[in-house]
């Protein structure tokens, strides 16, 4: 254990950034989750657990006590670190489904193939190296499709995902919407604090994002300070005045209204009075198609920037038709 981890270390963790104090953790929980099994085997020994059944339910048994210590110890210090944090969505970042299918096929291979057939361990490598392999590949997904400043998605990122919750409220018949939120005079945070503290403040902003919005909803940074929300409705309860719609919009706007965003570094900032103007599209209202609802969002946002910014406008209704001529977009007003 002493070697794979320390490989682990110099190999992935070390060139990644990681602290060793936090590789020191995960070698601790895997270590007393060993522990743990070794006592839970030591225990059905003691009671002469030779039966076959018996013996499925101490592999099954060990499986689910190694799986929990480790997972409980993991995401409890992930909990308390990040308070805001939800367990759901610490799992699903995780490599939960890996370290399942892995314990899993160890339990096998101990109970069929060790007690016979030693040698035939070895067929089971390929195996772990191709699930290792789409592991790798899965994160390499999920860091493509993430903004690095902000932890949310990008836009490309954004968009598969909002297209997936788009179709879930088709077929569920549900509501739900689009949004668009845009920093108001940004420009003016970084002119006078810097790009650095501009850009602890749009993390500030995408975290009060995340926490008012469900971990079915998808929240993603479209460019500069601009952030869409794609929001999944309730089956069955289509939100066809936009009022669920709204309620995220207000909820996220008041939330950024009352951010203090506190940057210590050499000399300490804080910022305050920050405002964000909201477009609101509703689906399926102001269209289906998700190009629709941002076109609709979009011209919602326009309108409430010219009304004075610092405001939700919901539009669940087409769009107002382009007078005839020339298609050249009007400025939008000052960010």
């Amino acid at each position: 254990m002493i070697v794979s981890y320390t490989h682990l270390y110099f190999r992935v963790f070390r060139p990644a950034g990681t602290p060793p104090h936090r590789q020191f953790y995960s070698t601790s929980t895997v270590v007393l989750a060993v522990y743990l099994v070794a006592s839970v085997r030591y225990g059905f020994e003691a009671v002469g657990a030779t039966t076959s059944w018996l013996a499925v339910v101490e592999v099954l048994a060990c499986l689910v006590v190694y799986t929990g210590t480790n997972m409980l110890l993991v995401v409890g210090v992930i909990r308390l670190t990040q308070p805001r944090s939800r367990f759901l969505a610490i799992l699903a970042g995780g490599d939960v489904g890996l370290e399942t299918a892995t314990l899993c096929l160890g339990g096998l291979v101990a109970t069929t193939v060790v007690p016979d057939h030693v040698l035939l361990v070895g067929l089971v490598l390929p195996a772990l190296v191709l699930m290792e392999q789409t592991t790798l590949i899965r994160q390499l997904e999920t860091r493509a499709a993430t903004d690095a400043k902000t932890g949310l998605l990008n836009a490309e990122g954004w968009r598969s995902r909002a297209r997936l919750v788009l179709a879930t409220a088709e077929r569920d018949r549900s509501g739900g919407g689009v949004l668009i939120l845009d920093l108001d005079f940004f420009k003016e945070v970084n002119d006078r604090y810097g790009h650095l503290v501009g850009d602890a403040v749009l993390r500030a902003v995408a975290e009060a994002i995340s926490d008012e919005i469900r971990d079915r909803d998808a929240a993603g940074r479209f460019g500069g300070e601009e952030f869409v929300v794609a929001l999944a409705g309730v089956r069955g309860r289509p939100d066809r005045d936009g009022g669920a719609v709204r309620e995220v919009g207000e909820r996220i706007r008041r939330r950024i209204e009352q951010l203090h965003v506190r940057v210590d570094d050499e000399v300490p900032v804080q910022v305050a009075g920050l405002t964000v103007s909201v477009g609101a599209a509703v689906h399926p209202g102001a269209g289906r198609d998700l190009d629709v609802l941002l076109a609709a969002a979009d011209e919602a946002l326009y309108a409430a920037k010219g009304a004075g910014r610092n405001r939700v406008l919901v539009r669940h209704g087409p769009r107002t038709p382009s007078p005839p001529g020339p298609s050249v977009p009007a400025p939008r007003p000052g960010a």
